[in-house]
């Protein structure tokens, strides 16, 4: 056995962990009021303990308007009476934690709800203490319809305010006005808020449109990003909490990764890597593993204390901006090929059961990646189970539909008697009759009790979370292969991205390689493996006795 080198990082629980992100609005509702509460997600920790969930991402659950659900905020330090008290979540965090799971909020500081008492006292006079807690113009700026975050819907970034008579700048909706976040005040504020629920509970933070956050605001301003905000973030953080993370969405070019991580990793411990999000996604529309393999390549570099979150689909829509136009329009054509299936002009509404046409070998395969690509993989709430979508609702409403427990009324999400907060998926393949965690709970061979063996086997892989990669050649376009190595243990992915089999020969230094999902093992100098249409195979390097005795964990 070597010895271990003294400063090696390895107590990191984000590195080798399961993050299931949630809507607590959608979960469920344990007082019959339509829409679902604390209360109800307490009730479902069991589910998420026992399917090998370690940390619950939460979507913005504040006081707001909710005219952009959730993401409007009126009060920081308030969880919206729907959904319970704070007593309520601090009693829903001393669960988690009994269970082994942690919390991690959302931080949605780039803009409030226009009826934030902030943005009232900041209109009602030019003299207000929080005037400059937001962004202001005395004319209407030239680029006031540029760098909208959601085209064809918004109209502009720059609205007057008929209180004030000035124009205030918004980088989402005109009812969300963005903070000033250069201005040092509204950066004491982040911390208080964050300190805040730090001392009720949670671990972490997911942070809302970090790039905005960070970003120059005003009136024709000369763009540049001020990261030095994420390491006084980060500083007051760990000054807080020894083992709280910040997870970024910062979707952005792979040459400024380490701008958000910090060169030492003293920034964001977390990012989410939407470059190889999207180029995963055209892999599996062309079947072309070098496209995803290259896309892997470019966000390898990055801190030993840092790490990439991992997601198939999130709360928005999938979107493909990074991609070559004609990569997009493959991904478009083989995705969402309908108009009422898009949306912003660069991305598909829909969930990934129904993109890849509800089969089943397909969607096991793009799971599989989920949790074998370098980082640690967030999974959707309804992904475990195959929940569909609704494209009736409007924009991304879509893909935010109550989980489906059971076949009870209302998918056994709640017991009202009118109408939800948001409607359940009640027709179709989709349907709760169909997709449910009650009969998915009784069939051992259903994609939720699969999900829960892959959660348990990606965990006894800490490599892919820990170590390093490399790209192994396989002579196939279609098929990836995948080597990870770790304190002197190796794992070796392959994947067939295609819809036909495929044979390829891999040449690694072990005699033998033990499938970890199967009994196919293989033997030998070179190793011929035969992958079935849409393929995943896991294995590690070595024979049983290397399995059993040798890991140096």
């Amino acid at each position: 056995m070597q010895e271990r080198k003294p400063d090696v990082i390895d107590d990191l629980w984000y590195k080798n962990t399961i993050i299931y992100n949630c809507d607590v609005r959608t979960y469920l509702d344990s007082n019959g009021d339509g829409i679902g509460d604390f209360r109800g997600l307490k009730r479902r920790l069991d589910y998420l303990s026992g399917l090998g969930i370690g940390a619950l991402w939460l979507m913005p659950f504040y006081a707001s308007p909710d005219r952009d659900d959730g993401y409007d905020i009126t009060d920081y330090y308030a969880v919206d009476p729907k959904y319970g008290t704070l007593g309520d979540f601090v009693e829903f965090t001393n669960a988690a934690k009994q269970r082994g799971i942690r919390v991690i909020a959302d931080l949605v500081v780039n803009h409030t709800s226009d009826q934030h008492p902030w943005f009232k006292e900041a209109r009602s006079s030019k003299d207000s203490v929080y005037r400059d807690w937001y962004v202001w113009s005395k004319k209407r700026p030239k680029d006031w319809n540029k760098g909208m975050v959601f085209p064809g819907v918004q109209k502009s970034t720059w609205t007057r305010d008929p209180q004030s008579g000035e124009w205030y700048f918004h980088r989402f909706y005109d009812f969300q006005p963005d903070l000033n976040t250069a201005n040092p005040a509204v950066q004491a504020e982040i911390r208080r808020i964050i300190g805040f629920w730090l001392q009720l509970g949670v671990s972490g933070f997911r942070m809302d449109a970090v790039p905005f956050v960070i970003g120059a605001k005003g009136a024709n301003v000369q763009p540049h990003e001020q990261y030095d905000m994420l390491r006084d973030l980060r500083a007051f953080l760990s000054w807080r909490s020894e083992d709280a993370i910040l997870l970024a969405e910062a979707n952005v070019k792979p040459a400024t990764n380490f701008q958000y991580f910090g060169e030492a990793g003293e920034r964001m411990q977390m990012m989410f890597n939407f470059q190889v999000n999207q180029h995963l996604f055209y892999a599996l529309a062309a079947a072309d593993a070098p496209a995803l393999a290259a896309a892997m390549e470019s966000t390898k570099a990055r801190p030993q204390s840092a790490q990439w979150g991992l997601f198939l689909r999130n709360n928005d829509e999938l979107d493909l901006g990074r991609l070559t136009k004609d990569q997009q329009a493959k991904v478009f054509a083989e995705f969402g090929p309908d108009k009422h299936m898009q949306l912003y002009d660069r991305g598909i509404r829909r969930r990934l059961p129904p993109m890849l046409k509800g089969d089943q070998r397909r969607l096991r395969l793009a799971i599989s990646l989920l949790f074998t690509l370098p980082g640690t993989p967030v999974l959707r709430y309804g992904d475990e189970l195959g929940m569909g979508d609704d494209l009736s609702l409007t924009e991304r409403m879509a893909i935010r539909t109550p989980m489906q427990w059971s076949k009870e009324p209302h998918a056994g999400f709640s017991k009202a008697t009118g109408k939800l907060a948001v409607p359940v998926i009640d027709e179709g393949p989709y349907g709760f009759q169909h997709i449910n965690a009650a009969d998915q709970r009784r069939d051992p061979e259903s994609l939720l009790n699969w999900t829960e063996r892959i959660i348990r086997m990606r965990k006894e892989c800490p490599e892919i979370g820990w170590g390093d990669f490399r790209i192994l050649p396989t002579g196939n376009q279609a098929v990836l292969a995948v080597r990870y190595e770790w304190r002197n243990n190796a794992v070796i992915i392959v994947s067939n991205l295609a819809g036909e089999p495929a044979e390829v020969t891999l040449r690694v230094p072990e005699n033998c390689l033990t499938n970890l999902l199967s009994y196919d093992h293989s033997e030998g100098k070179s190793h011929k493996i035969s992958m079935e249409p849409y393929g995943y195979h896991w294995y590690r390097a070595g024979g049983l006795d290397y399995l059993l005795n040798r890991r140096e964990y």
